[in-house]
């Protein structure tokens, strides 16, 4: 650690506490002191001289290496480090190799979800990967109990409103239509999700999700990397999430005005 003043909440992400945004709320609610003293909002401390304690307990100053997971996550496993509830987690499948390391989750599933989860080490790309204003595309393959008409499709990206708040998708494309112009299966594309936004949202419609299913975030796909797997991403690939994909229209599809970035990099 370096013994130079640093933001507080840069020290809990290096450290692998939680991620910058979290480390705000939970300095903001009182959790988190320093030599003793509730801290505030912006402060900076010396990593190694301060003594910083989360929740009441010490926060260690270890350093860990930066690494960044792709993992194909099965049905049944919940994105949390601790979950009384669901005793196996996301990071359940990782090797024993892993096991000692702290793992952010940037982007969760829902524990029915499968699909690409990325997981790191690295706090400051985990904040870049979650926060508003990046654009990080997410694509997902829907699977409905019953056929979504393609008239339906702007709904879709217009959205509806559900207790006070919006939930919309960036893109929605009917895969492999009938002869009717309806498909159960669909192609979408969000930013940046509320929690279970895709579900709800066609729950609002009338329309229950069997099977869903993220395949790519950016210009990575979750390709060659089996159910409950990972691999072990290089630097282009990180780079890659934060590269929007390129996606030919389909014929039954509907977009939002706002037109994807060809990349984006902070």
């Amino acid at each position: 650690m370096s013994s130079e003043p640093i933001r507080l909440q840069k020290f809990l992400a290096d450290a692998g506490i939680c991620s910058r945004r979290s480390a705000e709320a939970l300095i903001a609610e009182g959790e988190v002191w320093v030599n003793g003293a509730a801290a505030q909002t912006g402060q900076k401390i010396v990593p190694g001289v301060d003594r910083v304690t989360v929740r009441g307990k010490p926060v260690r100053t270890t350093h860990q290496p930066l690494v960044t997971l792709a993992v194909h996550k099965p049905r049944g496993l919940v994105c949390s480090n601790d979950d009384p509830h669901n005793p196996e987690t996301i990071f359940s499948v990782l090797p024993r190799e892993f096991s000692k390391f702290r793992f952010f989750c940037a982007g969760r599933l829902d524990k029915e979800s499968e699909g690409l989860v990325i997981l790191t080490t690295d706090g400051e790309l985990a904040n870049r990967l979650m926060h508003p204003s990046n654009v990080v595309v997410k694509r997902y393959h829907v699977i409905l109990v019953k056929p979504f008409p393609a008239r339906r499709l702007p709904t879709l990206v217009k959205g509806v409103v559900i207790e006070g708040e919006r939930f919309k998708v960036e893109r929605a494309a009917l895969v492999n239509p009938d002869s009717s112009e309806s498909s159960a299966s669909l192609d979408v594309h969000l930013h940046h999700g509320k929690k279970r936004e895709i579900r709800m949202l066609f729950a609002k419609l009338g329309y229950d999700v069997k099977r869903l299913k993220r395949y790519q975030i950016g210009s990575f796909r979750l390709k060659g990397i089996p159910l409950r797997a990972m691999k072990k991403l290089s630097a282009s690939e990180i780079a890659s999430l934060f590269h929007s994909p390129s996606t030919p229209r389909a014929s039954h599809e509907v977009r939002s005005k706002e037109s994807f970035p060809t990349s984006h990099e902070d």
